[in-house]
């Protein structure tokens, strides 16, 4: 039997993070391999087309398509202005005049003397794309972007809503298990990236959108809470698009869940320093994760470095993914090589995880590795 698919979380003083920073479309590249780049340079942009309007002109004019040539007050291809006059028939004998007024600023971009529509288009939407993290550009995409490499700190999340922000850390939680409540954010926050302990109350996050905190770190929020915020169900399509005015990452997972201590002991360490965060979250085939990445952080210490097995193995440091032990963390104390039946009698690999008050069997499927 082949090796069962284990993922891995990623909290770790020092690493190596490189961000394809893409273009929607094609456009021009500002940088060059060996720049150094600030989390909010602009390395490439390019611009969208603008929205059309369809204006009946021959409807309007009571004039015949292929006549419409005839009455434009602008050339094809023209600026316009919002109720500027394109185009002006007149009928019996001059004394009755009909008018076609421009719905918006944009471009006269065709007169079709089929179907006497003409169509309007609005300005180009620029469009541009910044580094995101303080790094090197380490690689071109022609006419679509750059790879930009740091070397700093990275904890990965479970979940998380609303896209890119860059802020400064500051923490406000006491201990990893202290659930952050609006009365632990005030003005003073405006514009940082807050980290709490456990759960962020519903409160909280509407506190931290009011003064605008750029973003909230914390280790468990209530998936009710979610449909609440939003207004819908979040399902196992991506986040990251909805426009927040603060990011959330979720280290942990849903409900009550306190921040891992290793975690909630790295990112107190990096209180004050600048760092990039992403809410987006995809939980289906072709996995993204929130993130917090803090360029520059310092080397890990032998601290970080304990338990920081890389693979699935005995020692490393795992953390729950599914029912009944969902969020709780500990290590692989045994891999027994035989299959065990499970209640559903399906033969899985598993593995013992010391939890440290007790240690328990679990299918490999439901853990992932937290990289450290």
């Amino acid at each position: 039997m082949g090796d069962a698919y284990t993922p891995g979380l990623t909290v770790t003083r020092s690493t190596t993070v490189r961000k394809t920073r893409r273009l929607p479309l094609a456009g021009t590249v500002l940088k060059q391999v060996g720049d150094r780049v600030a989390a909010l340079d602009v390395v490439a942009s390019t611009d969208l087309p603008g929205k059309v309007h369809l204006i009946n002109l021959s409807n309007m004019l009571g004039v015949l398509p292929d006549e419409l040539i005839d009455t434009l007050k602008i050339e094809i291809g023209g600026s316009i202005k919002k109720k500027q006059l394109i185009a002006e028939a007149r009928s019996f004998f001059g004394l009755l005049r009909s008018t076609a007024l421009a719905p918006c600023d944009g471009t006269l971009e065709s007169v079709s003397k089929v179907t006497g529509m003409a169509v309007v288009r609005e300005p180009p939407v620029p469009v541009q794309v910044t580094a995101y993290v303080d790094g090197e550009v380490v690689e071109i995409l022609p006419d679509e972007g750059v790879v930009v490499e740091a070397r700093g700190a990275l904890v990965q999340g479970i979940f998380g809503l609303s896209g890119e922000v860059t802020a400064p850390l500051v923490v406000v939680a006491k201990g990893p298990d202290q659930v952050l409540e609006p009365e632990h954010l005030s003005a003073e926050h405006a514009g940082k990236a807050v980290v709490g302990g456990a759960r962020a109350t519903l409160a909280a996050l509407r506190r931290a959108m009011e003064l605008k905190i750029a973003a909230v770190v914390c280790g468990g929020f209530a998936y009710q809470d979610v449909k609440e915020l939003l207004g819908y169900d979040v399902g196992v399509a991506i986040t990251g698009t909805e426009g927040l005015a603060t990011t959330l990452v979720v280290t942990e997972g849903f409900g009550d869940i306190a921040m891992a201590r290793g975690t909630f002991e790295l990112l107190g360490s990096l209180d004050g320093k600048r760092a990039s965060i992403n809410g987006a979250t995809q939980i289906r085939a072709g996995v993204i994760r929130p993130e917090v990445v803090v360029p520059d952080a310092g080397e890990a210490s032998t601290a970080d470095a304990d338990g920081g097995a890389l693979g699935l193995e005995v020692g490393a440091p795992v953390r729950c993914i599914r029912a009944p032990y969902f969020g709780r963390i500990g290590k692989v104390s045994n891999m027994p090589v035989d299959l065990a039946v499970m209640p559903s009698e399906t033969k899985v690999r598993v593995l013992e995880v010391d939890f440290g008050d007790d240690k328990v069997i679990v299918p490999r499927a439901n853990v992932e590795v937290i990289e450290r």
